[in-house]
């Protein structure tokens, strides 16, 4: 049964198609249940990744849809959630935020501070994608920035600002995998929830002089904040904290020779691999798509390539890191 052969002799299998090849194989390895689906078993912890930095422009959205897209397609429950009221990663996954997402329909819904507070169950969507879900963005983010100062000042009862995006996804813990979270470009109470909410942190850099000092005044402001949020009982204990060198030319000398001074003061803490500079990579996201979505042929097959197997390092070395979390092999 399954996918018959084309006129060439190859055959196509959807997502759908693999998802059952998965679950018979798991049902036929009798010896070793639990090989081939990948979903988290009794005792894995929830993994909730935060994608920042602080400066626009670093790959940070293209980042986290590329690795919740590749986190989905090999079997696992991922939920994506926009927390940048841009919203690009929204539009990304086939929601366009100024059209297609309406009042209280964002993450911000589930963490206000007022009576239309609703649950997430209510703000969660599928998309074309089986096992990515998501959380939509728009402009309405902004309100939590606005809401914060405002209950912090009159010493309002309730959850305090960091815990309430952490409250919300223990509601919904059961049913992924992995949470995948795109930040927005800035060091406000949103980044600082999701920092707060993470079990681990990719930080995305751009192998620039000035990305590279701008990064520094992110960390250093990172710092200081989540030293006063840690004070006040937030949570900030990660599984693994990486670097990602993004948007890489490795035949450019100033490029190569940041990325060296990066791993020689960060060390192992970048991740070894590096996502480059691919023309095939932007113009997908001309057309709002990743890269696992467009047709080969519409690029040199070596334009293809390189930058398909560029993300496939990157995104297999954090699923390396997610399943080393989890203490399996």
């Amino acid at each position: 049964h399954g996918p018959q052969p084309q006129p060439n002799g190859r055959r196509l299998y959807s997502v759908e198609d693999i998802d059952r090849l998965r679950q018979f194989l798991d049902e036929a390895n009798s010896k070793a249940p639990g090989k081939y689906i990948r979903h988290r078993r009794a005792g894995e912890k929830l993994q909730i990744l935060s994608v920042m930095n602080f400066k626009g422009g670093s790959a940070k959205t293209t980042t986290a849809a590329h690795l919740a897209q590749f986190l989905s397609l090999r079997g696992y429950r991922v939920l994506a959630i926009d927390l940048d009221p841009q919203a690009s990663l929204s539009a990304m996954f086939g929601h366009q935020p100024e059209l297609d997402v309406g009042p209280n329909e964002t993450i911000y819904g589930a963490i206000r501070y007022d009576e239309e507070c609703r649950s997430i169950l209510e703000i969660v969507r599928s998309t074309y994608t089986p096992n990515l879900h998501l959380i939509p963005g728009n402009l309405e983010l902004m309100e939590f920035e606005h809401e914060t100062p405002k209950v912090l000042s009159s010493r309002q009862p309730g959850t305090m600002f960091f815990a309430r995006l952490g409250e919300c996804l223990a509601e919904i813990e059961s049913a992924y995998d992995v949470v995948v979270i795109d930040c927005p470009p800035q060091l406000g109470f949103l980044t600082l929830s999701a920092l707060c909410a993470a079990t681990a942190v990719i930080i995305t850099v751009h192998p620039q002089m000035l990305d590279v000092m701008s990064m520094s005044q992110f960390l250093l402001m990172t710092s200081d904040l989540l030293s006063v949020v840690e004070n006040a009982g937030g949570n900030t204990d990660y599984d693994w904290m990486r670097y990602l060198v993004t948007r890489f030319e490795p035949n450019d000398g100033p490029q190569s020779q940041m990325a060296g001074f990066m791993r020689s003061i960060f060390g192992n803490r970048v991740l070894e691999n590096a996502m480059l500079k691919s023309t095939a990579i932007s113009d997908a996201g001309l057309t709002k798509q990743t890269l696992y979505e467009v047709e080969r042929g519409q690029f040199t097959r070596g334009t293809y390539d390189r930058a398909l197997e560029s993300l496939t390092l990157v995104n297999g070395e954090i699923e390396e890191l997610i399943r080393k979390t989890w203490g399996r092999k």
